[in-house]
């Protein structure tokens, strides 16, 4: 074997490859199967130049599996120098893909691909000079940090067979003959940008600069997208039929028939599914998958069904079910159908009949410890007769076999290499559909692929953790002669500081760390539901990460600031104190308590007022009052008055009171009306006349970035709960709030943060939990 790889990597550098790139393509079974077949197709025409080598890795690493047996056809081509370009080759794949049953006809085949038409040097230029022309002005700004890329694009879109260097080298002419040499200038780094004071005149609303770009990921620039943008303008899959398309696909001699009737049945309609398990609680996790799904299925007028895999009766509770489909409909999305794995048993059941006969499914007796990991012992009936398999299925099924004494296995090879997954299990658990009329249940290996069949999927999207048993899924709908969805993967999205295993929430429950499935201090949908996080947030959140293979772990405060965006925008503002001191004002002018209407939302007085109350009595945060000066305080002091928001007053100290224990009771203060020539450096928030409401202030749950990584928390997940994750305090909030407060409903507390009305709420009994301070340097939620 050793020797082999010698060879190969010795035949790969004949044709221009360095050494270390040639090591690299031996790791890729099939571009070095494609590779060599088109180098021994080659080498029959003379010794291979490099410009032609270049072409042949190409053409070896980007041909489908579907019509791998045109390499010697392409080569041809590409030896004769009529495929002469990257673009010609990928043009030549395209037509051979989506003429896979037809005849080559050449003359087609060979306008298709460009052959023989020439782009002249004075074309491009022309082309070039008439695209600069239009930039100019942008470009003389920008100089040598103007991206050209965009306009390179845009006459290759015009100038199809353009050569790419080419195109490259005249822009590069028309910028020296435009701006002339590079000056200091050019190559000095980008000044950072000076953050501008706040002009309370020229300050623009949120709802304006909604497109402007913000930081995400990496520290790159992404425009605010929604879920439909996103799925529309970044989302490049296959449409409905063309399956045949995608890498790695298998194509079989009934597979363009068998499309046919996919596409009669749903119409050339997007259809996809999002299929949870209904063990637990969906996580944020989960709100990616269902956009993807949900939300590719509307961007394309497509539908999507919400499908329960229920093949594990002995986790699956109904509050699940119920939870799921919540959640679902919380973000927003409404399933065109509810479906269940169950629905699908007896076809499921009659299809591996057809395996074992077929024999390519087969009982076995090993036990589960036999065949954990990835590479157990072959099992020893893997050849046992069609015939014996067959009955002992039958066994299995009649309820004549113990758990675990038996189990169904097909025989196909995992692209990890694991062989023979297991198709059917014995459960001796009721169903909750179904209840005892099965007592085997199949696997997700054996499930998945043949619901999405059944269902007419059109593209099956899950996380990248499944793209180990792709093979699989082509296999087993291949073989069985039904309709094959394809299977798409993209990067599961992860948070840090949590944990959204189902085992280790069960048990943070079961310790008493946190409440239920709901604590806010959790990433579990109703989690953060119940902390007030907006689904709209959640959902532009998920359109923000994008649908990319990486696995991304974000931060928590990546999410945090994609609901201070929705929440700065709906949450009604209000004043509250979480700590407060109570304030008498010795010459209040009136005998009477005076009413002021105040805005919703101060920034757009025309969306609603409340009234709230004020009296000689006021009470403000123990944080805005110091009985000792401090450099750069602003807030009330002996010698340093303070505005009261919406009140219109300045109040100036008088004299404070205290108890046996040292502790502030009352601090007596004078008000005189805000003027030009009366101005205080703050103004406070405050309450009069307050109403009492619990409080629940959050942090992180987790002390560590990842709580599961035993080399940063060696004890455990356990070991690693942050003490200070929950507080509760007595706050004061204003009466308007009492009778009006609506669960879910949200508010910012104006200075404090945002927060949400907790379920807990009852009558004379308020109850909000914080969201998210206003700021992310605000403290950490």
């Amino acid at each position: 074997m050793l020797m082999e790889n010698e060879n190969d990597v010795r035949l790969f550098q004949t044709i221009g490859l360095s050494e270390q790139k040639a090591k690299e393509t031996l790791k890729n079974v099939n571009v070095t199967k494609n590779l060599k077949l088109a180098i021994n197709e080659a080498a029959k025409h003379g010794p291979i130049i490099q410009d032609v080598g270049i072409l042949l890795y190409h053409l070896a690493s980007k041909i489908k599996n579907q019509i791998v047996d045109k390499i010697p056809f392409v080569t041809n081509y590409i030896i004769e120098k009529k495929l002469d370009t990257v673009q010609r080759i990928d043009a030549a794949l395209t037509y051979l893909l989506a003429n896979i049953n037809n005849d080559i006809n050449v003359a087609d085949f060979e306008e298709f691909c460009g052959v023989g038409v020439i782009v002249l040097p004075e074309q491009i230029e022309a082309e070039v000079e008439k695209v600069v022309k239009v930039y100019k002005n942008e470009i003389l700004e920008k100089r040598y940090r103007f991206n050209s890329g965009p306009l390179m694009q845009q006459v290759r879109n015009t100038l199809k067979w353009a050569d790419g260097k080419a195109v490259k080298n005249e822009f590069d002419i028309q910028f020296l003959d435009l701006l002339g040499p590079k000056t200091d200038a050019d190559f000095a780094p980008v000044p950072k940008q000076v953050k501008q004071p706040k002009d309370k005149q020229t300050k623009v609303k949120k709802s304006e600069v909604k497109n402007e770009q913000k930081e995400i990921l990496n520290g790159e620039k992404a425009e605010i997208q929604t879920v439909s943008e996103l799925m529309k303008t970044k989302v490049n899959f296959h449409k409905p039929g063309e399956n045949y398309k995608t890498e790695g696909y298998v194509v079989t001699p009934n597979t363009h028939c068998l499309l046919q009737q996919h596409l009669k049945i749903t119409g050339g309609k997007v259809r996809t599914r999002f299929p949870p398990e209904p063990n637990g609680i969906l996580h944020i996790g989960h709100a990616k998958a269902i956009n993807i799904n949900f939300g590719y299925a509307a961007a394309h007028d497509g539908i999507c069904y919400l499908r329960y895999d229920d093949t594990n009766p002995e986790k699956e509770e109904e509050k699940f079910f119920v939870g799921i489909r919540d959640m679902v409909e919380w973000l927003g999305y409404k399933p065109a159908e509810i479906t269940h794995s169950s629905d699908y048993f007896q076809q499921l059941y009659d299809w591996a009949i057809v395996l074992i006969k077929k024999g390519l499914a087969y009982v076995c007796h090993q036990s589960n410890e036999d065949i954990k990991g990835f590479n157990p012992p072959p099992s020893p009936w893997r050849d046992r007769p069609i015939q014996e398999s067959l009955q002992l299925f039958n066994d299995m099924k009649d309820g004549l076999l113990e758990e675990g004494e038996a189990t169904l296995r097909m025989k196909v090879t995992l692209e990890e290499g694991k062989q023979d997954p297991v198709a059917y299990r014995i459960k001796y658990s009721p169903h909750h559909r179904t209840g005892d009329h099965w007592c085997i249940y199949p696997t997700y290996d054996y499930t998945h692929c043949l619901c999405d069949s059944i269902e007419n999927i059109t593209h099956s999207l899950c996380t990248k953790e499944f793209q180990s048993r792709r093979s699989s899924y082509y296999w087993l709908c291949n073989t069985l002669d039904v309709y094959c969805p394809v299977q798409w993967e993209y990067g599961r999205l992860n948070v840090s500081y949590t944990v959204v295993s189902k085992r280790k929430i069960a048990k943070l429950i079961q310790e008493g760390i946190v409440s239920d499935w709901d604590d806010p201090r959790l990433f579990t949908l109703t989690a953060l539901r119940r902390r007030g996080f907006p689904p709209e947030a959640i959902n532009n959140f998920c359109a923000q990460m994008g649908v990319t293979g990486a696995q991304v772990t974000v931060d928590p405060a990546a999410l945090e600031a994609a609901v201070r965006d929705v929440l700065n925008l709906i949450a009604t503002r209000s004043m509250v104190v979480l700590e407060p001191i109570k304030l008498t004002i010795n010459n209040f002018p009136q005998e009477k308590p005076i009413k002021l209407s105040v805005p919703d939302f101060p920034n757009e007085p025309q969306r609603g007022h409340h009234e709230i109350t004020f009296d000689e009595i006021v009470y403000i945060e123990a944080s805005d009052f110091k009985e000792v000066e401090e450099k750069g305080f602003r807030r009330l002091t002996p010698k340093q008055p303070v505005g009261l928001k919406h009140a219109g007053v300045v109040l100036t100290f008088q004299s404070i009171e205290k108890d046996a224990s040292g502790n502030i009771t009352n601090v007596t203060v004078k008000q005189e009306p805000v003027s030009e020539s009366n101005k205080p450096k703050a103004f406070i928030h405050w309450v009069s006349h307050p109403a009492l409401a619990s409080v629940r202030l959050y942090e992180r749950l987790f002390k560590h970035k990842n709580p599961e990584d035993t080399n940063e928390v060696p004890n455990g997940f356990l070991s690693d709960i942050n003490p200070a994750s929950k507080k509760e305090v007595v706050a004061y909030v204003d009466a308007s709030l009492v009778g009006t407060a609506k669960v879910y409903d949200k508010f910012q507390f104006e200075r404090i943060g945002f927060f949400s009305v907790d379920p807990d709420t009852r009558p004379g009994k308020l109850v909000f939990n914080r969201t998210v301070t206003l700021k992310e340097d605000a403290g950490k939620v």
